[in-house]
C-alpha cells in the first residue's frame, strides 16, 4: 500500500485557517460554556480573554518554529531537538492522549445526538458508523480532509453568528422578552454582581475555559502538508485567536445580557434558549444539526492531528515504524487505522461513564492540553537560546514581546496545573496526568532507543504537481 515516503502538500490557507477554528470551536463553546458561566458568573468573560491571550502566545511560539522548519510531527520533534528526545516523546504521546480523550467524548456524544431523531436505533450503530466514516475521510487525499473540515467549520461559525445576531435582536427590539427578568447589559451586574463567586470562581473556571481552546495547536501539525507554510501558517495563526476571542467573548456577552447568568444552562444548551426566545419552535433540531456538525468536525480534526503526530514520532524512533507507512496519496494509513480501532474500544468503555462526567473529561483533556502548550513554549525558548543573533534576525515569523511574552505564558500554564490540583472537582485530572507521565517514563526507558546523534531529520513534504 505504500508508494510514497513523504506527506503531500494539499492544504491551502483556507483549509488551515478553518481547521484551527473548527478545532477550537466545539463542545467547549456549545456545552462547556454553561459550566464556565456557572462557576465564574459574568466575570467568565475575563477568563476567556486571559486564556485567549495565553493561547495566542503559544500559537506564535509554535508558528515561529513551524515556519522556521515545517516538519511532520511538529511540536513533538521540536521538543526532541531542542529539549531532548524524552521531552519530545512526552509531548507527542501526551498530545495523542489528549486527542483520544476528546474523541472518546465526541463519538459517544454523537450517538446521543442522533437519538433525538432516531430513538429506536441503538446508539452503538451511530458510533460505529461515524468512526468508520471519519476514518475513511482521513484515508483520502489530505485535500479532501481539508475541504470537509472547511465546510463543517462554516456551519458552526454560521450558527454562532446567527446566535449573536439573534441575541442582539432580542436586546434591541425585545423579541421574545420574558417577563420574569430584564434584558440588557444590566444583567451582567445584577444577580450577585459581575463577579458573584469572587476571584476564586474566575480561577476555577479556567479548567473549562482552557479546555475550550484545546486543539488549536493542530495548526502546527498542518505545516508539513501546507502548500506554502511561510505564508499560510502566519496568516492562520494571526487571524484565528482574534476570531476565537470574538466568537467566545461576544457570544457569551450577548447570552448573559439576555439571560441572568444563573439561569443559563438550566433549560438545556444556551443555544436552545436563544432560539426559543426568538420563537423558533424547531430550536432543538437546529441545535442538533450544529452539535452533530461540531462533533464530526472535532473527531475529524483530532484523528488527523494524532495520526500526523504518530507519523512524525515514528520517524524519530518514538513510535512503531509501521506508523510511517503511507498510501499512494501520501496519507499515513496505519495511524488512522490505529486511532479508529482505539476509539472502538473506548466506545465500549464509555457506556460505563455517566453523562455528568463532562467536567472530569474536560479537566483531564485540559491537563494534556496545558502540558503540550508548555512543551511548545519551552521548546521555543530553547530554540532561541541555541540560535545566533544572525539566525534570530532571519526568522520569518518571530514571536512578539520576546522574551517577556513566552515567559509570562509559561508561568500561566504552570498556574493552570495548580488550579486543576486545588479544586476538588478537577483534582482527578492532576492524578490522571501524573499517572500518565509515570507510564510514559517507563515506556520511554523500556522501548525507545536513544538516537546515535543529535540530528533533526527533515520530513518536509513534496509539493503537489
Amino acid at each position: 500500500m505504500q508508494s510514497t515516503t513523504k506527506l503531500t502538500r494539499g492544504l491551502s490557507a483556507r483549509h488551515i485557517r478553518f481547521m484551527a477554528l473548527g478545532a477550537a470551536i466545539g463542545t467547549g463553546l456549545f456545552y462547556g460554556s454553561a459550566k464556565a458561566i456557572e462557576t465564574a458568573g459574568p466575570a467568565v468573560l475575563i477568563a476567556y480573554i486571559i486564556g485567549g491571550a495565553a493561547v495566542f502566545m503559544v500559537m506564535r511560539a509554535l508558528g515561529e518554529m513551524a515556519v522556521h522548519n515545517p516538519i511532520a510531527g511538529s511540536f513533538s520533534q521540536y521538543a526532541s531537538h531542542y529539549l531532548g528526545p524524552r521531552a519530545g516523546f512526552f509531548a507527542g504521546w501526551t498530545y495523542v492522549f489528549e486527542m483520544l480523550i476528546v474523541c472518546l467524548a465526541d463519538v459517544t456524544a454523537f450517538g446521543f445526538y442522533m437519538k433525538l431523531w432516531f430513538p429506536e436505533v441503538a446508539q452503538w450503530i451511530w458510533v460505529l458508523g461515524i468512526i468508520c466514516f471519519i476514518g475513511a475521510i482521513n484515508l483520502c487525499h489530505v485535500k479532501v480532509f481539508g475541504e470537509m473540515e472547511f465546510w463543517l467549520s462554516i456551519i458552526k461559525i454560521v450558527a454562532i453568528v446567527a446566535m449573536i445576531v439573534g441575541g442582539a435582536a432580542i436586546m434591541m427590539f425585545g423579541f421574545g422578552q420574558a417577563s420574569d427578568h430584564a434584558v440588557g447589559i444590566s444583567n451582567l451586574f445584577e444577580h450577585g454582581g459581575f463577579m458573584p463567586n469572587g476571584i476564586g470562581g474566575v480561577i476555577a473556571s479556567f479548567a473549562v475555559v482552557m479546555f475550550a481552546f484545546g486543539g488549536i495547536e493542530v495548526i502546527g501539525i498542518t505545516a508539513s502538508e501546507a502548500k506554502n507554510p511561510d505564508v499560510t501558517i502566519p496568516r492562520a495563526i494571526n487571524a484565528v485567536p482574534i476570531r476565537i476571542l470574538l466568537f467566545y467573548v461576544l457570544t457569551l456577552f450577548v447570552l448573559m445580557c439576555i439571560y441572568p447568568w444563573n439561569q443559563i444552562g438550566s433549560q438545556g444548551s444556551p443555544f436552545v434558549q436563544i432560539f426559543d426566545s426568538l420563537g423558533i419552535s424547531s430550536a432543538a433540531n437546529i441545535l442538533n444539526v450544529v452539535v452533530i456538525t461540531a462533533a464530526i468536525s472535532a473527531i475529524n480534526s483530532d484523528i488527523f492531528g494524532a495520526g500526523r503526530m504518530m507519523f512524525g514520532m515514528a520517524h524519530e524512533g518514538q513510535a512503531p515504524k509501521a506508523f510511517t507507512k503511507l498510501t499512494k496519496n501520501g496519507v499515513p494509513w496505519m495511524t488512522v487505522l490505529v486511532m479508529s480501532l482505539v476509539l472502538l474500544v473506548g466506545v465500549v468503555l464509555n457506556y460505563l461513564i455517566p453523562e455528568k462526567v463532562f467536567l472530569v473529561i474536560a479537566s483531564i483533556a485540559t491537563f494534556a492540553t496545558i502540558w503540550v502548550w508548555l512543551m511548545i513554549l519551552v521548546s521555543q525558548v530553547a530554540m532561541r537560546k541555541k540560535m545566533t543573533p544572525e539566525q534570530v534576525a532571519s526568522l520569518k515569523f518571530p514571536v512578539p514581546l520576546w522574551p517577556v511574552g513566552p515567559v509570562v505564558a509559561i508561568i500561566f500554564m504552570l498556574f493552570i496545573f495548580g488550579v486543576l490540583g486545588y479544586f476538588e472537582d478537577t483534582r482527578i485530572a492532576l492524578y490522571v496526568g501524573i499517572v500518565w507521565l509515570v507510564i510514559l517514563t517507563g515506556a520511554y526507558a523500556l522501548w525507545v532507543k536513544k538516537p546515535e546523534a543529535d540530528t533533526q531529520p527533515n520530513y518536509n513534504a513534496e509539493p503537489v504537481e
